[in-house]
């Protein structure tokens, strides 16, 4: 059953919704942008009704200055605060719960890389955000990363269909030659003091358990991919082959069924 109900965040009330399950390990979502609690197409709404009915129960909240929240919206660089009350909430509404793993997606993924240390019991992190700014507010590059690129070419080099599509002419050569000059061009290393970099330091040096996820079409992550090399070597990394950086439709199946996985061990 869902519940909805309020705590308060440094002087301001946030709203939140309880998914509420007999289970002692419960999942806190993090919504990444400016979204809402419900998430892109109500797609964090669905992922609490899924897992709740696994038997785990699922807090969501929005943050100060979002959706029903009071208070000023910082950004996901500022919501630390906002993480830490969401916890001491979702133990005072659900106080069978004594194992909490807290999931997030793009910046707040990021969010809960940086704000470390929470008392997790472990983080599942989707497709990061390495770009400096907001991910409502920064432009991604209009290009993927140099090395997205190249496994795309490749591909395409392998399938007969994409060269007999080559010889009859019917590619979009600007298309091509925009995409080939890009190789080009060496991708400039993250500042010392860029999103990326303090994300890769910070997955090095976390006291809790984290799984990321990624799906490999979408440019946030290969962004990440190309972005945090130490990260990857340090934690397990699962993929899936697909371009929805939200893990829409039966993308969401398959996105429920990894974190349940996970509330298991």
């Amino acid at each position: 059953m869902r519940h909805q109900l309020n705590f308060a965040c440094e002087g301001a009330t946030l709203a939140a919704s309880l998914d509420d399950a007999a289970g002692g390990t419960g999942l806190l979502i993090v919504s990444g942008g400016n979204e809402i609690r419900s998430g892109a197409h109500r797609g964090m709404a669905m992922l609490a009704a899924r897992i709740a009915e696994a038997g785990y129960p699922v807090f969501r909240f929005d943050r100060r200055g979002i959706g029903d929240s009071e208070g000023a919206n910082g950004g996901f660089e500022s919501s630390g605060p906002d993480i830490r009350a969401a916890i001491a909430a979702f133990r005072e509404a659900a106080p069978h719960v004594s194992r909490i793993i807290a999931f997030g997606n793009c910046d707040a993924a990021s969010a809960l890389l940086l704000h470390q240390p929470l008392s997790f019991n472990g983080l599942i992190v989707a497709n990061p955000w390495t770009y400096d700014g907001d991910a409502e507010d920064a432009e991604a590059p209009a290009l993927p990363p140099a090395s997205a690129i190249r496994a795309r070419y490749l591909a395409r080099l392998k399938d007969p269909k994409s060269l007999l599509r080559l010889i009859r002419g019917e590619v979009d050569f600007r298309k091509l030659f925009r995409g080939l000059s890009a190789l080009k061009t060496p991708a400039a290393p993250p500042a010392p003091d860029g999103l990326a970099s303090r994300i890769d330091n910070a997955v090095a040096i976390l006291a809790c358990p984290v799984i990321i996820l990624l799906a490999t079409g979408d440019r946030t992550a290969q962004a990440f991919v190309e972005n945090c090399p130490a990260a990857l070597n340090c934690v397990p990394v699962e993929r899936l082959a697909s371009a929805s950086h939200s893990f829409a439709g039966d993308d969401g199946e398959w996105l429920a069924a990894r974190i349940v996985d996970i509330l298991g061990r």
